[in-house]
């Protein structure tokens, strides 16, 4: 069989459910008792394995089954979800996602799993505790009486959150008669029929014996069930050949490493619902799979094809403003109206494509937590990671390039800033430490900030670093030498770590963000903590931006860079350390004209404007000499000849067919 053709479908959904199974055990970590999530973590593994063994990578599936062996001793009770069984587990997905990566990227490199496999045995055999011998009384009891047997966590779990679901727990004690021919398949007519009265977690014998008819006359059942034992106990007493039925509710002995299931069940806080142990009728099973069917409907687009679409889509904006020109000159009536229809179909066009592109910022910060968890582990410390406004949506572009520089942030944060458990208790603060992620809208941009309760930025060490590298700090304010970090080879670190230290984070942020047409800026107060705020564009293809004329050029301005246009008046131009400011409403704004910044020539005119740029926490005053009005444009990229020109973001093409430069604001400042 040939399964060549599969092969995306195999990578893609392979690393989708590797990253599902690092986010479930991080839940399982915080919450070793979770039923539900250590199911979903077998059936993913599960998953993971099938779809190797299918498409031939025996490595995966081999890897993947040891997995599934640790898995199942949780399930069972035999073992604790400690972080040491964790952290062994986290070691054998990386080298499932190494492995996947190989595969996808066409490198024949055999990953040795020898080691990951060893430690998987090692630590079950570490932490494991000797398995519960179910104790079974041997006499036969009166229908009142309790039959008295041990579970295991899981199992008592799953009765305890059945009972707040309303259902019974009940064990079946049912002797066959001595007589019984075929005791195999009479055990097999009574399972089934308890199986259509409830469903069965455990049976004794098991039914891999009961199948190979290795056990004498007398079977134990233990049910979950809407029946009390009084109706379980008269259904199995009229099955043929059934010598005697005794049912009781769930009561099991303690011994010194199981609590009681009585007392379990007395003591559970019925929080969550027990989805797979749920009983429902047939009907309503074909209902839920109908309601299944109807919902998530989508299919799998390559993106190269979306990419091409929205070219398409570029371009067929372009010629609308073209038209819009034409029309213009023409006047006339007729094409005005049909020009109103495409316009409006072709902004319903594009809306509908910019969504389609667009992805939440999910996709990138479900990778943190699991990193944030295993620096605390080799830093020692205690981190409280927090998430939100992870569905606030980006362009993919941007998405695909914003992981990088989140990630030096969020090292920095739990390296730098987050103090030792004994500082920061030293200092009267929490034990443990906090970073947040927050992520939210804003008008036509979308901010990120990287927050943490930490140490913040010492000013003095900032400056010294200054003064040694040839930056001056004289006339800076606070916040500005704050921001010197992003200077390159910046660094106040004296060690050098795998972590951070290396003096290149901070401008590797600096330089990504700002190649997205975005802006970082950092807000720190000396023991208190530290907040980076990132500013970027929901879209990198289609802007709305403010024309202007600078001497004889055009010039594109992106509006989500403007907070207002004012006239131009000669006599609030100041100067302050020999740099032209302007005085606005009480605020010193820098001052920059634009025509000497881009070497263009100046031309004469009788009324300027000053266009009010905010970048970050910075404020600039841009001198130009005209304004055209506001348009959408294309942003289409220079090329390999101009990439040189870091005040431009790329060009457009206007309405006269003329080419036009996008000035790079953050750049610029």
């Amino acid at each position: 069989m040939d399964v060549s053709q599969y092969m995306s479908m195999f990578l893609e959904e392979s690393m989708d459910n590797l990253q599902t199974l690092n986010e479930a055990l991080l839940d399982l970590e915080q919450e070793p008792n979770d039923i539900d999530k250590l199911n979903q973590i077998f059936r993913v593994a599960h998953t993971i394995k099938g779809m190797a063994a299918t498409m031939g990578f025996n490595n995966i599936a081999e890897l993947t089954h040891k997995m599934e062996d640790i898995l199942s001793e949780f399930r069972e009770g035999k073992l604790n979800v400690t972080r040491e069984v964790v952290t062994v587990l986290f070691d054998c997905l990386d080298t499932l996602e190494k492995m996947v990566r190989n595969i996808e990227d066409g490198n024949e490199e055999i990953i040795e799993i020898d080691s990951v496999i060893q430690a998987l045995e090692s630590v079950a055999k570490l932490e494991e505790f000797q398995e519960d011998k179910e104790v079974l009384e041997e006499e036969s009891f009166s229908e009142n009486e309790n039959i008295d047997i041990n579970l295991n966590q899981y199992d008592i779990s799953v009765i305890e959150q059945a009972k707040s679901n309303g259902f019974n727990g009940v064990i079946t004690q049912i002797f066959l008669r001595e007589d019984t021919l075929l005791k195999s398949a009479r055990a097999f007519l009574i399972f089934q029929e308890l199986e259509r009265q409830g469903e069965v977690i455990k049976s004794f014998p098991t039914t891999e014996d009961i199948e190979n008819e290795q056990f004498d006359t007398e079977l134990i059942f233990v049910l979950i069930t809407t029946k009390t034992k009084e109706d379980i106990n008269k259904i199995v007493s009229n099955i043929s050949e059934v010598k005697s039925v005794n049912t009781s509710y769930v009561i099991s002995k303690e011994d010194d490493k199981k609590e009681s299931v009585n007392n379990t069940l007395e003591d559970t806080n019925a929080n969550d619902d027990i989805k797979s142990k749920e009983i429902v009728s047939q009907d309503k099973k074909k209902e839920a799979s109908l309601g299944n069917k109807r919902a998530h409907q989508s299919v799998r687009v390559d993106l190269d094809k979306i990419d091409k679409l929205m070219n398409m889509v570029s371009e067929l904006v372009i010629y609308r403003t073209r038209l819009e020109q034409i029309v213009i000159d023409d006047k006339s009536q007729e094409l005005i109206e049909t020009l109103e229809q495409v316009e409006r179909t072709t902004s319903d066009l594009q809306d509908l494509v910019m969504k389609i592109r667009m992805l939440p910022l999910e996709v990138v910060f479900n990778r943190f937590p699991r990193m944030i968890r295993d620096l605390s582990v080799e830093l020692k410390k205690e981190i409280n990671f927090i998430i939100e406004g992870s569905e606030t949506e980006l362009d993919r572009t941007v998405i695909d390039e914003i992981g990088e520089p989140l990630i030096h942030l969020l090292r920095n944060a739990a390296d730098h800033g987050i103090e030792s458990k004994e500082e920061r208790i030293a200092k009267g603060k929490e034990p443990v430490g906090t970073i947040k992620l927050v992520a939210y809208q804003e008008g036509t941009k979308a901010l990120i900030k990287v927050t943490d309760d930490g140490a913040g930025i010492n000013l003095e060490k900032v400056k010294n670093k200054a003064e040694k590298i040839g930056i001056s700090t004289e006339g800076l304010s606070d916040n500005d030498i704050r921001n010197l970090i992003f200077a390159q080879g910046f660094s106040t670190n004296s060690v050098v770590t795998d972590i951070s230290g290396r003096g290149v984070g901070m401008d590797v942020v600096k330089t990504k963000i700002s190649s997205l047409g975005g802006s970082v800026d950092v807000i720190s107060e000396e023991g208190k903590g530290s907040t980076f705020i990132i500013k970027l564009p929901l879209t990198l293809q289609i802007i709305q931006a403010l024309l202007v004329k600078v001497g004889e050029e055009t010039l594109a301005i992106s509006l989500g860079f403007i907070d207002r246009v004012i006239d131009y008046k000669e006599e609030n131009v100041k100067k302050t350390n020999g740099e032209e400011v302007i005085i606005y409403r009480g605020n010193v704004i820098p001052l920059i004209r634009l025509n000497e910044r881009l070497g263009i020539d100046n031309k004469e005119s009788k009324k300027k404007y000053i266009i009010i740029v905010k970048v970050g926490e910075k404020t600039v005053g841009l001198l130009v000499d005209s304004l055209f009005g506001q348009q959408e444009i294309v942003i289409k990229p220079l090329g390999k000849t101009l990439k040189s020109l870091k005040e431009y973001i790329g060009a457009t093409i206007l309405g006269n067919g003329l080419v036009t430069l996008i000035l790079d604001v953050a750049a610029l400042i």
